[in-house]
C-alpha cells in the first residue's frame, strides 16, 4: 500500500491538480498498465457504534461479530480514542486531527456540535469529500454529529456523500421515536419503530445502491446503540435524562444474571482518581443494581447491531464483493458503570473510556489475528487512505495502522487524550454534580497513554493542577495515583519507574505532554523528535538517559491558568517545550 501511495503521489505532484470524482484516477490508470482487467481500489464498509465499551467486555455478547469480524479478521487491543465524547471524538475520526486541531471540542454550541463542525470549514474538508474527489462513491447512515438538528439540517446540508440518512436531534437516542433525514428531503419521523431496525433497513438499500455502482464504494453505518435513551419531552424541558438503553423486542430479556464486571475498581472501598471523581462516594445497593440493569440492557441494544454486521456482511456475500472490502468496527468513545464509583457515562480519561472495540477485515488482513500496536481513532483517516492508495495529508495528526503483515510505516507509542468542559453522569442516580444536577463542570484535562515494551503508563494534568500518573503494569485498574504528593516523593531515593526515580520520570512525562497537548501534523506522530531533534531519542525508555537530566530539568511545566469549557488556549499555560541541542548537555547552553 505504500507503494501504491508513493506512485499517487508522483503522479498528482506531476499534474498538478486532482482528477474529478468521475474519473479514473491517475493511480488505476497506472496500475491497469498491461492488464486485461483494471485495478480497482478496494471498497470500504465503516460502521461505528455508539458509546460501546471495550474494557467491560461488550464484544463478548455479540457473537455474530465474532464470526464475521474477529475471526475473519484483525483484533487491534491498544485501541483509543483521543477524546471520550462523542461529538469531538467523531470530529476526529473524520479529519485525522486532534480535537486541539479540530477545536470541536463539545457536542453542542458554542464549543461542539454540527454548527462548529462547519463553522470550522470541515463541511468542505473531511473524509467523505477526499474520497469522493478521488473516485469512491459515498453514502451514510445513522448518527453524524450532536445538534445536528430537525432545525439546522440544511444549513447547510452535510457535503461528501452520495446518499445520506442522518439521525435528527433532538431523537437522535430516543431508540422507539428516532427521526431520519434523507439527503435534501424533510425530516422523517419513525415513531413506534425500533431505530435498529430503521438503520438496518437504510444501510442495505445503501450498500445496495453502492454495489449497484461502477465505482468504488464507502458506506458508513452508524447506530445509536449501546448509546444512553433519551426522550426528547425532557430535552424539551431543558433536562438531559439518559436512562437504559432500549433493545428490541426480541432482545429483552436475554442475560438476566449478567452483572457489571466486579473487578477491582467498581465501587472501590477507598476513593480513586482525581479533581471531582475522588469525592465521590461509595455506592448504594441500589446504585449497583441499578448499574447492573443499566449493563445488561446495553448488552441487549448490541444485539441488534450484531444482526446489523450479519445483514451487511451476507450482503456482501452475495453480491460476489465481501473479497475486495474492507469492513472497520469500532466505536466512537468507550464508556464505565460502576468503576471509581462512577454512575454510567464516559468523558473520563480512565481505560473504561478510551479503549473501544476496532476489527478490521478485508483483502490481506490476517484472520484470527491480535494486534498489539498502539492505535487511534486520529489514524484511522490516514489508514483509509492507506488502504485506498491516496497519498496521506500534510495537516493527518495519525499515521496508517499496520492492517497488512508487511506494513512499513511509522509507529507511536502514545495516545494523546484530551477533553474540556462538562461531564455528564448518566441514568437515574446521576445527580451528583454540585447542584444535584447530571452536569459536572471542571473535567478539563490534558493527558498521555504510554505502551512501550516494558512500561504502560497514564499521566494527566487536570485544570486545577491536579496529576494522575498509574502505572498499569502494576495497577491496570488505575487505583494507586503515584503523583508525588510531598517532597519526600520527589527525591531520588523515592520509588522507581524504569530504573530512575520518579521525579526524573515525570518530567519526561510532562515534557512529552507538553509537545502533544498542541501538536500539530508530523509533531503528533513523532513528538520526541520536537524535544530531540538532533538526537536517537524516540521513546520514553531512550528520553530516560541520565544525559538529558538537566535538560528535563528546566522545561516549563504543563499547567492550567484556570478552567474553561472550551479550547481557549491563554488558559492552557506554556505552549512550546525547550530543544535539546544535538546531543550536547543542555546545561552548557544554559
Amino acid at each position: 500500500m505504500k507503494v501504491l501511495a508513493a506512485i499517487t503521489g508522483l503522479i498528482v505532484a506531476a499534474e498538478g491538480a486532482a482528477l474529478g470524482p468521475q474519473e479514473p484516477t491517475a493511480l488505476q490508470s497506472v496500475l491497469s498498465l498491461g492488464k486485461s482487467d483494471p485495478w480497482k481500489p478496494p471498497n470500504i464498509l465503516l460502521v461505528i457504534t455508539d458509546d460501546q465499551d471495550l474494557e467491560l467486555d461488550s464484544i463478548s455478547y455479540t457473537p455474530l461479530i465474532e464470526k464475521h469480524l474477529r475471526q475473519k479478521g484483525t483484533f487491534f487491543r491498544n485501541h483509543f480514542v483521543t477524546t471520550a465524547l462523542c461529538c469531538p471524538s467523531r470530529v476526529s475520526l473524520w479529519t485525522g486531527r486532534q480535537a486541539h486541531n479540530t477545536n470541536v471540542t463539545d457536542v453542542n454550541p458554542p464549543y461542539g456540535g454540527y454548527p462548529k463542525f462547519v463553522d470550522r470549514g470541515f463541511n468542505e474538508n473531511f473524509l467523505p469529500v477526499w474520497l469522493q474527489e478521488s473516485g469512491y462513491d459515498t453514502y451514510y447512515t445513522g448518527k453524524l454529529f450532536n445538534s445536528h438538528t430537525i432545525h439546522n439540517y440544511a444549513s447547510p446540508h452535510v457535503n461528501g456523500f452520495n446518499g445520506s440518512d442522518f439521525l435528527m436531534d433532538p431523537y437522535t437516542y430516543s431508540y422507539l421515536n428516532s427521526t431520519y433525514q434523507r439527503n435534501h428531503e424533510p425530516p422523517v419521523s419513525y415513531e413506534g419503530q425500533h431505530t435498529i431496525d430503521v438503520i438496518t433497513d437504510k444501510a442495505l438499500r445503501f450498500l445496495d445502491d453502492a454495489l449497484e455502482g461502477e465505482r468504488p464504494f464507502f458506506v458508513a453505518v452508524a447506530p445509536v446503540a449501546p448509546h444512553s435513551n433519551v426522550d426528547p419531552r425532557d430535552l424539551e424541558k431543558g433536562k438531559i435524562v439518559m436512562t437504559a438503553p432500549i433493545p428490541l423486542e426480541r432482545h429483552k430479556n436475554l442475560f438476566p444474571d449478567v452483572k457489571v464486571p466486579r473487578t477491582p475498581n467498581f465501587n472501590p472501598d477507598e476513593p480513586s482518581g482525581a479533581s471531582w471523581i475522588r469525592y465521590l462516594p461509595q455506592q448504594n445497593q441500589s446504585e449497583i443494581n441499578y448499574n447492573d440493569h443499566f449493563y445488561r440492557s446495553r448488552l441487549r441494544a448490541l444485539q441488534g447491531v450484531d444482526e446489523l454486521v450479519d445483514s451487511l456482511v451476507s450482503r456482501l456475500e452475495e453480491s460476489d464483493q465481501l473479497d475486495n472490502t474492507y469492513i472497520i468496527y469500532t466505536s466512537d468513545n468507550g464508556f464505565h458503570i460502576g468503576q471509581h464509583r462512577l454512575p454510567p457515562g464516559k468523558t473520563c480519561g480512565f481505560e473504561e473510556d478510551i479503549r473501544v472495540p476496532l476489527f478490521i477485515r478485508g483483502p490481506g488482513v490476517p484472520e484470527g489475528y491480535t494486534q498489539e500496536s498502539v492505535t487511534t481513532h486520529i489514524d484511522l483517516a490516514p489508514t483509509i487512505f492507506d488502504l485506498a492508495g491516496i497519498p496521506p495529508r500534510a495537516d493527518f495528526d495519525g499515521t496508517a495502522i499496520p492492517v497488512q503483515p508487511d506494513f512499513l510505516g511509522a509507529r507511536h507509542e502514545h495516545v494523546t487524550v484530551e477533553f474540556w468542559g462538562q461531564a455528564v453522569a448518566e441514568g437515574i442516580y446521576g445527580g451528583i454534580g454540585p447542584d444535584g444536577s447530571t452536569m459536572i463542570p471542571n473535567n478539563t484535562y490534558k493527558s498521555i497513554r504510554l505502551l512501550g515494551e516494558d512500561y504502560n503508563l497514564y499521566y494527566s494534568v487536570w485544570c486545577n493542577n491536579e496529576h494522575e500518573l498509574y502505572d498499569l503494569s502494576t495497577d491496570p485498574y488505575q487505583l494507586q495515583n503515584l503523583y508525588p504528593t510531598n517532597a519526600r516523593a520527589h527525591k531520588e531515593d523515592g520509588p522507581l519507574m524504569l530504573g530512575r526515580s520518579l521525579k526524573q520520570a515525570i518530567a519526561r512525562l510532562d515534557a512529552l505532554l507538553l509537545v502533544l497537548k498542541s501538536c500539530q501534523g508530523t509533531t503528533c506522530i513523532e513528538p520526541w523528535k520536537v524535544l530531540h531533534p538532533g538526537d536517537t531519542v524516540r521513546s520514553l525508555r531512550d528520553a530516560l538517559d541520565e544525559e538529558y537530566d538537566s535538560f528535563y530539568g528546566v522545561q516549563p511545566p504543563v499547567s492550567f491558568g484556570w478552567c474553561d469549557a472550551g479550547y481557549i488556549v491563554e488558559a492552557e499555560g506554556p505552549q512550546v517545550p525547550l530543544t535539546s541541542r544535538y546531543g550536547v548537555s543542555w546545561d552548557v547552553w544554559v
